[in-house]
């Protein structure tokens, strides 16, 4: 099985069609060195850094309670 179709049965993410055309798509290389990620990003004016994580939806749960 590949990664693309373990991916779709997992996390139901769809990466072998085109979402314009309906065409298949084929991965033609895996990028995984830092440095030549971050080169891309910049080339592309993206910026490398991570975006800051979401703010949760709620507090924690309350220990204990004041009354």
């Amino acid at each position: 099985m590949t990664w693309a179709r373990r991916r779709k049965r997992v996390f139901r993410i769809e990466i072998e069609t085109c979402r314009r055309c309906g065409g298949r798509l084929g991965v033609i290389a895996s990028i995984e060195d830092p440095a030549v990620i971050e080169r891309m990003l910049n080339h592309l004016g993206r910026s490398a850094e991570s975006p800051d994580p979401a703010h949760p939806t709620r507090p924690p749960p309350q220990r204990e309670l004041s009354i």
